[in-house]
């Protein structure tokens, strides 16, 4: 007989800490004595609410359901502290405003096994440099989604043009969202209404080096890694071959998976195929958890 998951407790709540005199935001559904937790870093240009999609389109329903506390970050520059801007502009900045996010909104809180983390996009490039700095290896793991080596040429073209100026603005934002959110059949009518948010400007220069950094960035991380595509990218190269090329990158991970999903395309969280993207990964962190010892039953 089927089994009918029914969400735990209350709806997540809104949090906002201070960060050395910066507001950090973040929506957080936490439970007592949780297996784990979950840390979401969102892409460019949308909102923590990425991970809050209605129903059980939400990574933080669904993995409070399954007992992981789970906090979606407004990353740096977004959310409450947006008007903080100017004080994004190191790597090293950003990393720290995120970790002391995360420590103060678990102060009085269980961690459980520890802290894994979920980035999806350029939240990618935020949870990359935190698995990789010195506090990285205290990770259970790392999910990285919606991002790769090397972008489609049809990508890399319209996102080029959409930095500049000129009468084709128009079209090059229709194209954009075409890369972004399509095929449309695959995501809820207005999937990205309510989640859409100015990007800081820090944003365009990460988009140039990602490609650059990212090598050597995946060569300090020595946590268990999850990569995942779906199977209608439209941002990146994706296919076997393209999986294998990032997992590759690696090289000192106790554990690499590889993984294509099915019927989705780049915001893998707020399509149809969410809660089939998200069982995946708390099963990875449930192992993630087993593999650091923990074997307690709930």
């Amino acid at each position: 007989m089927p089994v009918a998951l029914r969400p735990a407790g209350r709806d997540p709540g809104l949090a906002v800490v201070d960060v050395d005199g910066v507001p950090m935001s973040a929506r957080m559904a936490a439970v007592a004595a949780p297996r784990a937790v979950l840390v979401a870093l969102h892409g460019g240009a949308v909102t923590a609410g990425y991970f809050d999609a209605p129903g059980w389109l939400s990574l933080l329903r669904a993995g409070a359901a399954l007992g992981f506390t789970v906090i979606a970050l407004d990353r740096p520059g977004y959310g409450s502290s947006a008007p903080h801007g100017d004080q994004m502009a190191s790597p090293a900045r950003r990393v720290g405003l995120a970790y002391g996010a995360v420590d103060r909104l678990l102060a009085a809180r269980s961690r459980g096994a520890g802290v894994f983390l979920v980035g999806h996009s350029l939240g990618c490039v935020l949870a990359v440099r935190m698995a990789a700095s010195r506090r990285g290896r205290e990770l259970l793991g790392l999910e990285l989604a919606g991002i790769g080596r090397q972008p489609q040429p049809w990508a890399a073209a319209v996102m080029g043009e959409r930095m500049q100026d000129g009468p084709g603005r128009g079209r090059t934002r229709t194209a954009l969202r075409d890369i972004l959110w399509g095929p449309g059949y695959l995501y809820p009518d207005d999937a990205d209404a309510v989640v859409t948010s100015a990007a800081p400007g820090y944003e365009g220069g990460e988009v140039r080096r990602w490609t650059r950094d990212f090598p050597a960035l995946a060569a300090r991380v020595c946590v268990p890694v999850r990569y995942s595509l779906g199977d209608h990218e439209k941002v990146w190269r994706s296919g076997p071959e393209a999986l294998a090329e990032v997992a590759a990158l690696f090289t000192v991970s106790p554990r690499v998976v590889a993984d294509e999903q099915a019927e989705a395309g780049h915001n893998l969280s707020l399509g149809f195929s969410a809660l089939a993207y998200h069982l995946k990964v708390l099963a990875f962190a449930e192992e993630c958890v087993l593999a650091r010892g923990e074997r307690s039953v709930g």
